[in-house]
């Protein structure tokens, strides 16, 4: 079984979350999601995510083992799924900031702020 999120692993998304969008109070959600943890397996895992929604997009950060991260964001209104080119972070803070480093970029990429690289 994989643990949950700690309390200090919760405040560090958190703070990051509220340090991208310090005007507003970003509200984590806990959540359960089942992941192929090894490509080679069929086998599905239970893992503990946190999943929070600004406008409309969605972030998940998906526990799959102590220390050990994952994450993607996606727009309500499209079938893809985005990461941050990174499998797996070993360090909750790297994943947070990578993830919404990663979804500021593309969203930059997609309102034709910055051009596709």
């Amino acid at each position: 079984m994989i643990p949950d999120f700690t309390d200090a692993e919760r405040w560090i998304i958190q703070s990051t979350c509220n340090g991208r969008w310090y005007k507003d109070h970003v509200a984590l959600h806990a959540a359960d999601v089942e992941l192929h943890l090894d490509a080679e397996s069929k086998a599905l895992t239970e893992c503990p995510a946190l999943f929070w929604q600004v406008d409309d997009c969605g972030f998940v950060i998906i526990k799959i083992g102590k220390a050990r991260f994952r994450c993607q964001f996606f727009y309500k209104d499209e079938l893809e799924q985005y990461g941050t080119g990174v499998a797996e972070y070993d360090d909750v803070a790297d994943c947070a900031i990578a993830l919404l480093r990663g979804q500021a970029d593309h969203q930059s990429v997609r309102s034709g702020a910055y051009p596709k690289r």
